[in-house]
């Protein structure tokens, strides 16, 4: 058996236009990592593997919370949204959103022309984006115990695409309601991986730290 807990960076820099500036975790950010890490050692949490992204938000997630990552992992790193962004822009005309209630319509679009490799020009395909995630996924069930992954939101919504076997537009939801520093628990039983926890922010339930829940 293996369990595999995935965690979603703190926020990040909401203000950001491009990828490097929002690499960067804010001081909410920093706050809910801490508070994650507070709760998980007060419960008694234990892990046999640490492992990240490569991306600044997602290994001083880790590092706030008190866990060192054994080491980091490209394939945890973040879909490139600025680049798939830019490309739906400048191939089909759909600007960037204004608002919170239009980046919900606007960002399933976003994904269902890159599934559907309608898109020219970006770093990365959805398939191989699939892949890694996926791939990653089986190494660590294979590898047993208790692993800590923290990572982003749009590997989440994968990893639940690959378990729950979720279509583009399911996959999208996933990634629009995942919370920073969010708990996911995948558990590696009778040779499958199955859903144990989704979006869970125990850390964040008292009445006072309700407003430091965050998507963005």
């Amino acid at each position: 058996m293996a369990d595999i807990i995935l965690v979603r960076h703190g926020q990040a820099n909401t203000h950001a236009q491009d990828e490097a500036s929002y690499d960067q975790l804010s001081e909410l950010g920093r706050q809910q990592a801490q508070w994650l890490g507070l709760h998980l050692r007060d419960t008694g949490a234990r892990f046999d593997h640490v492992v990240t992204g490569t991306l600044s938000r997602q290994v001083e997630t880790a590092r706030e919370m008190g866990y060192a990552p054994e080491r980091t992992d490209p394939r945890l790193n973040e879909l490139t949204y600025f680049d798939l962004a830019q490309a739906v822009e400048m191939q089909f005309g759909l600007p960037a959103p204004n608002s919170a209630a239009e980046f919900a319509h606007y960002m399933p679009q976003v994904v269902a022309y890159w599934a559907e490799d309608q898109l020219s020009g970006i770093p990365e395909s959805f398939g191989s984006f699939e892949a890694r995630v996926t791939h990653l996924l089986e190494e660590l069930a294979s590898r047993g115990g208790t692993s800590l992954v923290v990572t982003s939101g749009g590997v989440i919504g994968m990893a639940l695409r690959h378990v729950l076997g979720l279509g583009t537009a399911a996959m999208a939801d996933v990634m629009l309601h995942t919370m920073n520093s969010s708990v996911h628990h995948l558990r590696f039983i009778h040779g499958r991986l199955m859903l144990a926890g989704f979006n869970a922010t125990p850390h964040l339930d008292q009445p006072e730290r309700r407003e430091a829940r965050t998507f963005i």
